[in-house]
């Protein structure tokens, strides 16, 4: 299993900011250059799917495993003997909201799709997690 952690505080923005612009999926290519596409499928729920293409890369299908509203969500993609999982999570702070996001990668595969996928996603993780702050402060 290789595991990854960034979190930062904010007293920008609050829980139902950055909730209501994550859990819009559909609209992320609006305020995040990296996206080509994004799609969810139904309502950002446990269970729900959504396609995912970043620029430059190949459709993606990610599941939500896990979603509880303004405080947490896990999404999942399957790769060959491979599972990437990011975990996000939304604390109220009393220096302002705690937003820490955990990319895990597990399966016998786990260190070439660490390798292809996810190193490039944690070296994001703090600019992506900024511009989020700064797109849901818009709203």
């Amino acid at each position: 299993m290789i595991q990854r952690t960034f979190s930062t505080t904010t007293s920008m923005i609050t829980k139902k900011q950055i909730w209501n612009l994550m859990s819009n999926v559909d609209q992320w290519k609006n305020w995040d250059t990296s996206v080509e596409k994004s799609e969810l499928k139904g309502n950002f729920e446990t269970g729900s799917t959504f396609l995912f293409k970043p620029k430059g890369g190949p459709n993606v299908n990610i599941k939500l495993i896990k979603v509880l509203p303004y405080a947490y969500f896990k999404d999942e993609t399957v790769f060959p003997l491979a599972k990437m999982n990011g975990e996000h999570w939304y604390e109220e702070t009393p220096d302002g909201l705690k937003i820490t996001v955990t990319m895990t990668m597990r399966g016998a595969l786990s260190f070439l799709w660490n390798k292809i996928v996810m190193k490039g996603i944690v070296a994001q993780l703090e600019s992506d997690i900024l511009l989020q702050i700064n797109s849901a402060a818009k709203n």
